[in-house]
């Protein structure tokens, strides 16, 4: 499927989620080009935000799988949908924890680049 097709099929709580996952890699770049004691101190509440924002997104999905399991009188034959429904639920977490991987490792490149200066 086309990848703009598929953001516009996703809901704004998802979109949110996606964002708010995106904000320490944003700050920790700003961190690793100006190393300050300032700017690492704004990435650990941006790394809560994004944690939480990750953990949120995963349970609103998988709200809507057990949802769809409850709406449904017949599940035979239905269980390779459930789990296409929980593998995309997963997808918060996984973006949100590899946002925050590489996050972390420029602020080990902004920590080493500010030893050095």
């Amino acid at each position: 499927m086309d990848p703009i097709e598929l953001f516009r099929q996703v809901s704004i709580f998802a979109l949110l989620t996606l964002v708010i996952a995106v904000v320490p890699v944003v700050a920790a770049g700003a961190y690793v080009l100006r190393p300050s004691e300032a700017r690492l101190a704004l990435l650990r509440p941006f790394s809560l935000a994004s944690l939480f924002s990750a953990t949120a997104g995963t349970l609103s999905g998988l709200v809507n799988v057990l949802q769809g399991i409850a709406a449904t009188d017949d599940m035979t034959g239905q269980w390779s949908r459930v789990s296409g429904g929980a593998s995309e639920a997963l997808i918060p977490a996984v973006f949100g924890m590899t946002c925050l991987a590489v996050a972390w490792l420029l602020v080990a490149v902004g920590m080493r680049r500010g030893v050095r200066e």
